[in-house]
């Protein structure tokens, strides 16, 4: 056909896939879908039911302050001492015969412990008795003239000069009796000096000197050893100048005196002990205050059998006063910030509240609480961490008993 189009009909490309398989929808319409779906379960889901439940307070533990009588005490530091130690020395000259004790020893009063070449003590010893027996027998022959000479006298048939030098003869010879007995108790004594006794009961350091040792021949006396006395000991400390007018004051309140004082107990504690094992009695409170330490001294006595307590221990110290009523709460209870000492407290509507306290001495576990709480107060002594200032909390009492 000449001059004229011709149009022929193309049939569409036939597709790979099988004629049997369903249409294939793209990624991204499954994922709108997905979202389509997944929103209309939740807002299926969410019905009136579904509300905000708030978490419970949490649990605590609370008690109320313990009432009970409580001493408060002075505390102070001191050190032991021995009541007696005694340097033990030769007071004769002479070379040491024996020594009667171990280096160490407990020794009763009166042991022998050292002895010193008694033999020429003991003759002068006898030589004064015999020069006491001399005189003795002059003065009973002057005694005798003076006897005869009185008579005669008397009858005018003597002298008077010389019935007055039997007068002197007499006198003379009274005072030489008695000076040669002075004499023999002087050379006793001399004598007793050559046995060394313990003065005390109590226990002797190591010996200075070794048997056959010459002693007592210098111008310083030769010292043997060194006794000391365990039991009872001292205890000593000191109370500074403020403490001190503060007890004088309560004092002159109560009517009573510093003298008052004396007899009172007093609990001693060592450095490696808890608590006060010890009693004794406050049994010297010096006179005045050292202006260079600003201090009084005074002084406990304490039985110390088992010589537990040995002379220069470091000690602790406290001495009570009349117990009177007081609030306690138990030590874990209290917290401390820059503001000071405090401790949490449920309020009736079950609300923590911060309260600031001034605590005073620890009891056992248990710390006295000057002023701050009341007796009906819930102090918080569990789940302490729980407790915070301004919230609820689920608080359950327990009861504290009161320490010993």
């Amino acid at each position: 056909m000449s001059g004229k189009y011709q149009i022929r009909l193309v049939p569409p490309p036939v597709s790979l896939r099988n004629v049997n398989e369903a249409p294939v929808m793209p990624t991204s319409a499954v994922i709108r879908v997905a979202l389509i779906f997944a929103g209309a379960t939740l807002v299926a889901a969410c019905g009136q039911n579904n509300r905000y439940a708030a978490p419970s307070p949490p649990k605590v533990t609370v008690a109320k302050p313990v009432e009970q009588n409580v001493s408060n005490y002075f505390e102070a530091t001191g050190n032991t001492a021995a009541i007696n130690t005694v340097d033990l020395v030769a007071r004769v000259q002479g070379f040491v015969q024996a020594v009667g004790y171990s280096d160490g020893d407990f020794v009763k009063k009166g042991t022998s412990l050292f002895t010193i070449e008694p033999e020429p003590y003991r003759l002068k010893v006898e030589a004064a008795k015999a020069s006491v027996s001399s005189a003795q027998a002059a003065l009973t022959r002057s005694e005798t003239e003076y006897r005869r000479q009185a008579e005669l006298v008397a009858k005018q048939s003597t002298a008077v000069s010389t019935y007055d030098q039997a007068v002197a003869q007499r006198d003379s010879d009274r005072a030489s009796l008695q000076s040669a007995q002075s004499n023999e108790q002087q050379a006793e004594i001399t004598l007793g000096y050559t046995d060394v006794k313990a003065p005390f009961d109590g226990v002797v350091t190591a010996r200075q000197v070794s048997v056959g040792e010459l002693v007592g021949a210098g111008t310083t006396p030769t010292e043997l050893a060194t006794i000391v006395q365990l039991d009872p000991i001292y205890v000593n400390f000191t109370a500074s100048e403020r403490d001190v007018q503060q007890i004088r004051g309560n004092l002159a309140r109560s009517g009573r005196s510093v003298s008052d004082l004396l007899g009172i107990s007093v609990e001693i504690g060592l450095q490696t002990e808890s608590g006060y094992p010890h009693r004794g009695k406050l049994n010297y409170i010096a006179p005045t205050v050292d202006p260079s330490t600003g201090t009084l001294t005074a002084r406990a006595i304490l039985e110390n059998s088992d010589r537990v307590l040995l002379p220069g221990y470091f000690a602790r110290v406290r001495v009570p006063s009349e117990p009177h009523p007081a609030l306690l709460v138990p030590d874990v209870a209290l917290g401390s910030d820059q503001g000071g000492r405090y401790v949490l407290i449920v309020n009736k509507d079950d609300v923590v509240e911060q309260r600031r306290v001034d605590p005073g001495q620890l009891v056992g576990e248990l710390r006295v609480i000057t002023s701050g709480v009341t007796k009906d107060d819930r102090i918080v002594i569990g789940g302490i961490m729980r407790a915070i200032p301004g919230q609820k909390v689920n608080a359950e009492l327990k009861a504290v008993a009161a320490t010993k």
